[in-house]
């Protein structure tokens, strides 16, 4: 018996350690406790980002427990199940962000909800984490790494997505549907040449990009980012504002529903997208640091999950998920220290959203699927 044992991987050794009922549920504890306590700390933050509106708060709190919903069911789900139906849910995808340009719900100049009955969600937060388990799928077919023809085939599984969320517009979604699925790629182990040949392209392709696809006030945005004393009262108000809310915090903050800038109304969009200026201001570097601690420990939790996957379908998925996940706080906290251009991407798990928090809810059950998951699907 004790030959058997060490036979056995590590994993299933540790999980015979674990308490029965989280066994059955799958639940990967790493992750559920930094995703529980990531919840809590965003939700004191909104409450004072909000304007102490405990209606919104408690919103928020009926979006978080519907994620949890959905991440222990979707951690319960064999992965061989989303290679199976992953190419509908790309297609059906496709689909619904078509859709959103003929029939969408607006809002500040942009056309990126679908609204059934009194439900109205965004078909893009969905397209992020359906894009991965596609090409996943398709390259777990193929032999390792791909050949040319296999990666222009996955070009335009990626292009077609970016494109439809690039014309409601959404710049900030589209940038992280198109890093979703370039990850992909980069993991199936394709060469630096690829690597270097994509980036000339991007870079080539940003002319066009500037001249007819962007709208003025994206345009407005990036060169705000260079010079936003230019425009102080307009373009640059909320990159001046975020980068002072920062900067006063200090590193102990002023005080959780002590800030100035979020409870007198100087930062725009404080529950959204501005919300670590709020944190910052509020609880300091120290507040900034821990919030750091947490992300960090789901990105490398998720590499581990990857690189210990026994399929290449789930390891491309876990990995494309973690490393998508860093480009969402990247994004974020890159664009409020005015290190990059406002492009609407909230912060993941705790800036207000309900698609959003429910598609990233979604992926962390996931990634628990791929590492509860002892049989192997493709190679």
């Amino acid at each position: 018996m004790q030959d058997i044992q060490r036979q056995l991987p590590f994993e299933r050794q540790n999980e015979s350690r674990r308490p029965a009922s989280i066994r059955v549920l799958n639940i990967d504890l790493p992750i559920m406790l930094t995703v529980l306590v990531l919840t809590i700390y965003g939700s004191i933050v909104l409450y004072s980002a909000s304007g102490k509106d405990l209606d919104l708060v408690l919103r928020q709190l009926k979006f978080y427990a519907l994620g949890y919903t959905m991440m222990i069911a979707s951690a319960n789900i064999p992965i061989n199940w989303y290679a199976r139906w992953s190419p509908f849910l790309y297609y059906s995808g496709i689909l619904l962000l078509i859709a959103v340009l003929f029939f969408g719900d607006g809002a500040k100049g942009a056309q990126r909800w679908l609204k059934i009955g009194g439900f109205r969600f965004q078909p893009s937060e969905l397209i992020k984490l359906v894009l991965p388990m596609f090409i996943g799928l398709y390259l777990s077919r193929q032999v390792l790494p791909p050949k040319l023809l296999n990666l222009v085939l996955c070009l335009f599984i990626i292009l077609a997505p970016t494109i439809l969320i690039l014309l409601q517009p959404d710049l900030g979604t589209s940038i992280l549907v198109i890093s979703s699925g370039a990850f992909v790629l980069f993991m199936s182990g394709i060469g630096w040449w690829y690597v270097f040949a994509a980036f000339l392209s991007v870079t080539l392709g940003s002319i066009p990009l500037w001249l007819y696809v962007l709208k003025d006030y994206q345009k407005q945005r990036i060169l705000t980012l260079l010079d936003p004393e230019s425009d102080k009262l307009g373009a640059g108000w909320n990159i001046i504002q975020s980068k002072t809310a920062i900067g006063s915090g200090g590193w102990e903050g002023k005080g959780w529903l002590a800030g100035t800038q979020s409870q007198l109304d100087f930062l725009p969009e404080s529950h959204t997208d501005f919300i670590i200026a709020v944190l910052a201001e509020e609880f300091g570097l120290r507040g900034v640091l821990i919030l750091l601690i947490l992300y960090l420990c789901l990105i490398f939790r998720g590499f581990w999950i990857a690189f210990h996957a026994e399929s290449s379908f789930g390891r491309l998925l876990a990995g494309a998920i973690s490393m998508t996940f860093f480009i969402y706080v990247f994004v974020n906290m890159g664009m409020v220290a005015g290190l990059l251009p406002v492009v609407g991407v909230p912060l993941p798990l705790f800036s207000m959203g309900g698609t959003s928090i429910v598609t990233l809810l979604l992926s962390m059950g996931i990634l628990m699927g791929v590492g509860g998951d002892k049989r192997v699907f493709g190679k």
